[in-house]
């Protein structure tokens, strides 16, 4: 491989995409001879996750230049792409996004990217988004910014509409609503192919086909659907009998667009869970660090698209990723223009290009759209910094279900918020 490029990684040390950003990276042989430059705040984080990818870059021979720093403009100097998987004291400040709202009335599933935890999360991330992507357009603008964090529709909707910064968000939603339908049909994961279209945590699943046929398997989940476990996935399979198509990627992430979304659980994030997950990398890592053999699963690919979209573009494959988060644009046309959508996307030379799988179904473009007009609302109340279009976007959310507990949540959480929330434009 000739073509060589800058990878800069901002939030390297994050639990949930850092290792998994690494794997990808270097189990690619697309990369050889590239700089992978890792930045981050805490500078023991950083030299910690810094001195894994030396180690899976010498375990799997793929070739990398590993740099580290806690200068992001000295990083995005040159960058031919910037990862963000970027988080402001996330467990902390999503708890109370979860505990907050509930104490008023309001009844979610887990307060991250719907409902009033979505909107916190737009007004306090956007601002650090734009100040990483306005460094880029100074130090690096032909880069492409890759996506990792969420709220991922709104950001992508913001930087679609307010920075000439390409940007893809991704995702791995696809990957999950395909292995529910899989495990319906009992079928191998592998042998289910879907392809889907809709927003980030509700794409509709416009054709689902055998893979070694290309035989229509819809007919076939009908059938298979109506006797399995009543458990499973109660308010996407209700949705499916109401609407004739499956919707990615869960319950819980499906649940915070909608009213009744409760109705499948309220339960929320483990944040337990993830503490313990936090403490069990960390202590693996030390080991790893002390000469201790590297678990096999960490010299291998994760299934996130990162990478290859990265290798396709570097090497211009024309590769095709099943889905991505970007300005829709007409991708899918009976969705508004400016929404941020995920579909399809092809990756070569020219950048990232979006697949136009058609129109959705026309119930189901009704039903997201409703929630593409609380999203611009959020991203419109992030970018200037305004406590009244904040309002705004919660009493127009179906979440939301009374307005006194919507202004007392604001209230609130807009003060525990403040230390973040400023205009971006």
């Amino acid at each position: 491989m000739t073509n060589r490029t800058k990878i800069v990684f901002i939030g390297a040390s994050s639990m949930s995409f850092g290792l998994s950003m690494l794997r990808d990276i270097f189990s690619s042989d697309e990369l050889r001879g590239s700089t992978l430059t890792l930045v981050g705040r805490n500078a023991q984080s950083l030299g910690k996750m810094t001195e894994l990818a030396k180690v899976l870059n010498a375990k799997s021979g793929a070739g990398l230049i590993v740099e580290q720093t806690t200068d992001r403009r000295a990083a995005l100097d040159g960058a031919g792409f910037v990862v963000n998987a970027t988080a402001i004291d996330r467990n902390h400040l999503w708890k109370l996004d979860w505990e907050v709202p509930r104490k008023y009335g309001i009844r979610h599933t887990l307060g991250e990217n719907g409902g009033p935890g979505g909107l916190m999360f737009t007004l306090r991330t956007l601002p650090l988004v734009f100040d990483i992507v306005r460094e880029m357009q100074e130090l690096c603008p032909q880069a492409l910014f890759l996506n990792f964090s969420n709220p991922e529709n709104r950001i992508i909707l913001a930087l679609g509409k307010y920075s000439p910064i390409r940007a893809l968000g991704l995702c791995h939603g696809i990957f999950m609503g395909q292995g529910d339908v899989a495990r319906i049909l009992g079928m191998p994961y592998e042998r289910v192919e879907v392809w889907g279209a809709g927003l980030n945590h509700s794409q509709c699943l416009m054709q689902i086909r055998d893979r070694a046929t290309g035989e229509d398997l819809y007919p076939l989940l009908r059938v298979k659907e109506k006797e399995f476990d009543p458990a499973f996935a109660p308010l996407t399979r209700r949705l499916f009998r109401a609407f004739g198509y499956w919707m990615t990627c869960s319950d819980d992430h499906l649940g915070e667009y909608l009213a009744y979304g409760w109705e499948a659980g309220e339960r929320g994030y483990d944040f337990a869970g993830d503490e313990r997950g936090r403490g069990e990398f960390s202590n693996t890592l030390d080991r790893v660090l002390a000469g201790a053999p590297v678990p096999p699963d960490w010299l291998t690919p994760s299934g996130e698209r990162g990478a290859a979209a990265i290798g396709g573009i570097l090497h211009n494959k024309k590769r095709v990723l099943e889905s991505g988060i970007v300005p829709n644009r007409g991708t899918i046309p009976n969705l508004p223009y400016d929404a941020a959508v995920e579909v399809p996307v092809m990756a070569d030379a020219a950048g990232i290009h979006p697949i136009s799988l058609g129109p959705l179904p026309d119930a189901i473009a009704k039903l997201l759209h409703i929630q593409v007009n609380v999203q611009e609302l959020a991203v419109e109340a992030a970018m200037r910094g305004s406590k009244e279009i904040a309002l705004q976007a919660l009493l127009i959310d179906p979440v939301v279900n009374s307005a006194s507990a919507a202004v007392k949540l604001l209230d609130e959480l807009w003060d525990v918020n403040r230390p973040y929330i400023r205009p971006c434009l």
